[in-house]
């Protein structure tokens, strides 16, 4: 015990600030434990957040399963039937979903139109929770906006908006050809004036899902709507489901896939989102990697501390060589100086990490007012606010990491200044 704390004891006195060059380069090195730290459980924390906030608003808003054949579904009810009598599944909605030109007061957008069932959609997803003005109300010719695409038309509840589909260019131009071949004027356009009739609908209420995506792109519409659109007659999309949990989403599909028609094939959220999900955890585990460098860094800043110390103590140690100190007691001053060094820039980083993480929106916000430096914008991340959540073990992981880090960086020029000869150190002396 005395010999650990006589190291000890001189790793803290040359640690002592004595206003030379050699504590600014301790300073810097512990500076640099901390940044490395702080930039480390921040950046892990974002994405890990990002990736959790992600999944909570794809399962709160997605459908759990989404049964569909790429093309239009006749005779989907029987369909339905399949899937609701599958154990896990808890609910079923057919669904019209594709693109649409909207106009509201010479404004014209290209979003895309979801057309349901409102009370077999509610029991799939709880579109009613959303929704922040009017009320989820699809009863006649009605819709339910996105808040972004609500205020990007500057459309409001009770408003009313004009509807444009795709389906209607194609009667268009089916038409254009028959009168072509019969020889008919390019006035005659009484028929084509029938096709292009837009259908006009009362915004009822306005959604906003916290996903950028959702809340910009799509609006909501009555089933037989979104079927008119598309001169689908009684055909569908794809049918949603929901399921006693949604991470049992891919069981239950598997064992939907063996029942369903050949034509049919039903994709899980997980699915869906796969590719946004996969890119998630790859750059999460990536940025780990390259910001662990920052730390790398700070270590060669400790190791040189150290080395300019064995270089300066030389005399010193040679004394203490002399006296009858023992080689571990040599490595332990200097191998106590890379600790302390690495305990005190962990410490400081994992408090400042925390703190920035609490305080993530607030800087966020203060840098797009103050400075103009939008490095969150929503229309890119789909998310109105940074997420962030912090997990103790990806914490310890980190801190843990730089505290070995800088311990091993102290051990090589621990091991060489244990390794002086007494001799020469005192040499010339």
């Amino acid at each position: 015990m005395f010999q650990d704390r006589f190291s000890l004891f001189l790793a803290l006195r040359y640690l002592k600030p004595k206003r030379t060059f050699l504590s600014i380069i301790t300073l810097v090195s512990i500076l640099g434990v901390t940044l490395g730290i702080t930039v480390l459980i921040l950046v892990i924390s974002v994405m890990t957040g990002f990736e959790q906030e992600l999944r909570r608003k794809v399962i709160g808003f997605d459908a759990h399963i989404v049964v569909s054949n790429q093309s239009v579904m006749d005779g989907w009810s029987k369909t339905m039937a399949i899937c609701t009598a599958e154990p896990g599944v808890t609910a079923a909605a057919p669904f019209v979903q594709g693109p649409v030109i909207v106009e509201f007061q010479n404004r014209r957008l290209a979003p895309k139109i979801r057309g349901v069932e409102p009370e077999l959609e509610e029991k799939v997803v709880a579109v009613g929770e959303f929704i922040i003005e009017g009320a989820y109300d699809l009863e006649g010719d009605k819709t339910v906006l996105g808040s972004e695409l609500a205020r990007t038309l500057g459309a409001g509840v009770g408003d009313k908006i004009t509807l444009y589909s795709p389906g209607n260019l194609d009667q268009i131009f089916d038409e254009i050809a028959r009168i072509e071949k019969e020889g008919g004027k390019s006035a005659d356009t009484s028929s084509l004036k029938e096709m292009v009739l837009p259908k006009q609908l009362e915004v009822s209420g306005i959604f906003e899902s916290g996903r950028y995506l959702y809340d910009s792109e799509f609006l909501i519409v009555p089933l037989y709507i979104g079927q008119e659109l598309y001169t689908l007659g009684d055909a569908v999309h794809g049918i949603a489901l929901r399921t006693t949990d949604p991470y049992l989403a891919p069981e239950i599909s598997e064992r939907l896939g063996a029942k369903l028609p050949g034509p049919l094939s039903a994709l899980t959220w997980i699915d869906l989102n796969k590719q946004i999900f996969d890119a998630i955890r790859m750059e999460r585990n990536v940025m780990f990697f390259l910001l662990m460098f920052i730390v790398l860094v700070a270590a060669f800043g400790i190791m040189n501390t150290l080395i300019t110390v064995t270089v300066q103590k030389t005399r010193e140690i040679g004394v203490m060589k002399a006296l009858g100190a023992r080689t571990h007691q040599i490595i332990g001053v200097f191998l106590a100086q890379g600790m302390v060094v690495g305990v005190f820039g962990t410490a400081a980083g994992l408090a400042l990490g925390i703190s920035m993480v609490q305080y993530r929106n607030d800087v966020n916000r203060w840098l797009a007012t103050s400075l103009g430096i939008e490095i969150f914008p929503p229309s890119v991340y789909q998310f109105s606010e940074i997420p962030a959540q912090i997990i103790p073990s990806d914490v310890a992981i980190i801190c843990v990491s730089a505290f070995f880090i800088c311990s091993f960086a102290a051990l090589i020029p621990a091991w060489f200044a244990a390794r002086l000869d007494p001799v020469k150190a005192l040499r010339y002396e």
